[in-house]
């Protein structure tokens, strides 16, 4: 799933390159690539990856949660950027954008340095079964809302 964070972040990069050079079109785009690619990262953890080590654990209410609420902070927050982006805002993209790059940074850090440890301690007997299910979702499945 980190290797999935580099290729969401490299997506931004693209849509950030664009905006610099004023091309919209290419911008919003990218950021239809972006978006979905955040959205199925979400619905990888949540429908997968969290349950199963929510259910191993017996820890509810710990850092899975916590990475749920900011799921729904990012998915506002890529909303808000994307309106901004069509709307050829560039002020409005902007802030939106710096605000989802420093939540991105800071909330792939937790997952990479504290939860996803965390899974692999307590689900290594399941990965043969959970990797491939999480590698198929992130490309194949079809953006949550």
């Amino acid at each position: 799933m980190a290797g999935d964070h580099r290729r969401c972040d490299d997506l931004f990069v693209a849509v950030e390159k664009a905006v610099a050079e004023g091309a919209w079109v290419r911008a919003v785009t990218g950021f239809s690539q972006f978006r979905d690619s955040m959205l199925r990262h979400f619905a990888a953890e949540e429908s997968l990856l969290f349950p199963a080590f929510e259910e191993r654990t017996g820890m509810y209410m710990g850092p899975t949660q916590v990475m749920r609420g900011e799921h729904v902070q990012l998915r506002q927050l890529i909303a808000s950027a994307e309106e901004a982006l069509r709307a050829g805002d560039a002020e409005a993209y902007s802030g939106d954008a710096e605000t989802l790059l420093i939540m991105m940074q800071q909330h792939n850090m937790k997952e990479e340095n504290v939860l996803y440890p965390m899974c692999d301690q307590h689900l290594d007997d399941q990965g043969a079964v959970l990797l491939p299910g999480l590698r198929d979702a992130v490309h194949d499945l079809e953006p949550a809302g």
